[in-house]
């Protein structure tokens, strides 16, 4: 006798639990093995601001337990990178059985490249933005102002740049899974192409400073994904027999 709907979705309800809990679990781990050095591990965040500031300048916190709190919370978010492989394997891990055989085999590649090209996408940030930014911020300071910053704050910046490149390096893995399932054809998306350029312009002047360089610095990279993601996608577009086995599965 086959489940009803009803033991069916308990069971994918438990699954996820389950699968929730080991991606919390390895995060957690790894913050573990990395509470000894989180004074070293903000200091490092911290690096690209302090390099900006005048000299003898630095950071403040106006929280009493800030100057505890923000290091434990950079030291979860590299915990959080390092985990990274194994937590998008479970989200994948998850989806899996409802894919058909040909699409699970694109999941060790997607697992590896997310995490690869999130990683990637958070590097550009620290490595390139933050310095544009710091340096032309402290370029427009007025005179007589002390330009410090307290340490909750520029963990806030820190953390949305960040999520904002890892999620734009994301762009060639979200095109090759729409081409792939068939949500979008690669010819339309090449179609899109000039709203995509507009597009990312857009959120170039939403997500970063005020400044003209920190936006092409974002929009650029993200019109160049794009293009990378329609060369891949071509490797992995649906055949028309593949289309028509789906078509007749459902």
């Amino acid at each position: 006798m086959s489940d009803s709907p009803e033991d069916s979705f308990i069971s994918h309800l438990v699954e996820l639990r389950d699968r929730l809990l080991r991606a919390i679990l390895s995060v957690l781990v790894v913050f573990l093995c990395l509470f000894y050095w989180a004074r070293d591990l903000y200091a490092w965040l911290a690096r690209p601001m302090l390099a900006a500031l005048p000299m003898g300048g630095q950071m403040i916190s106006t929280d009493p337990i800030g100057v505890f709190l923000v290091p434990m919370k950079v030291t979860l978010l590299v915990s959080f990178v390092i985990a990274l492989p194994y937590v998008l394997y479970q989200v994948w891990a998850f989806v899996a059985p409802g894919l058909y055989s040909h699409e699970k085999r694109l999941v060790l590649p997607l697992v590896v490249s997310s995490s690869l090209l999130f990683i990637v996408g958070m590097a550009f940030a620290y490595f390139l933005v933050f310095p544009v930014v710091f340096r032309f911020m402290a370029s427009v300071t007025p005179e007589g102002v002390a330009w410090m910053t307290d340490i909750e704050k520029y963990l806030s910046f820190v953390l949305t740049m960040f999520v904002s490149f890892g999620a734009i390096f994301e762009v060639p893995v979200v095109v090759v899974v729409l081409v792939r399932v068939g949500v979008v054809s690669l010819e339309k998306l090449r179609n899109m192409r000039p709203y995509v350029i507009v597009g990312a312009f857009v959120v170039g002047a939403v997500l970063t400073p005020p400044d003209v360089i920190s936006q092409l610095m974002l929009a650029v990279p993200l019109c160049l994904l794009f293009e990378l993601g329609l060369i891949a996608a071509r490797f992995v577009t649906p055949s028309p027999q593949q289309r028509d086995d789906k078509a007749a599965s459902t």
